[in-house]
């Protein structure tokens, strides 16, 4: 199984966690800094497209900000999932292939306070996206509380990340697990 790991951070080097992450699965998959590639927010629509093409599972590694996602993955999903090729009565792309996110956070539990959400709940968006995108979304690997987070625990994490992307089956996330 091809995987392609679409890294969008920011702020990439102060992200303990992500460099992890990046250090647990380099040799495994290709990552792709989007942000280093993308300074300016001018996305290169043919290159993306290309990209997703030659993988089997796609892979979009980001912080949480604001509930949300940094806004150059919002940016590229408005830039690369056009109408007929990613969906549409002839957009046919991405079908078949498997959505992954592997999401931070640096509060601790946030989304599970009282009164807030899950991680689950607010990465449904996502969700909707591949499945629009006749896409399998698989389970989110999602860790939290990363700005406190000791050395060993970010190391563990890690660990279970690159192990978690081994899976040749990762299950799928039902639309109201």
């Amino acid at each position: 199984m091809k995987t392609v790991v679409l890294l969008f951070h920011p702020n990439f080097e102060a992200s303990r966690i992500n460099k992890a992450f990046e250090q647990a699965i380099s040799g495994d998959y290709t990552v792709r800094h989007m942000y280093d590639l993308y300074p300016d927010n001018k996305i290169d629509v043919a290159k993306e497209q290309a990209v997703l093409t030659e993988a089997d599972r796609i892979v979009l590694q980001f912080p949480m900000y604001w509930y949300s996602s940094p806004s150059l993955l919002k940016e590229w999903q408005d830039a690369v999932l056009l109408y007929g090729w990613a969906y549409g009565s002839t957009g046919k792309a991405l079908h078949g292939k498997e959505l992954l996110l592997a999401v931070s956070t640096g509060a601790p539990n946030y989304t599970h306070e009282a009164g807030m959400y899950t991680a689950t709940e607010l990465l449904r968006p996502f969700q909707a996206m591949a499945e629009f995108c006749g896409m399998t979304y698989l389970t989110p690997f999602v860790v939290k509380g990363t700005l406190t987070m000791s050395d060993e625990d970010l190391a563990k994490h890690a660990k279970e990340y690159a192990e978690y992307l081994k899976q040749e089956s990762i299950p799928a996330l039902g639309k109201f697990d």
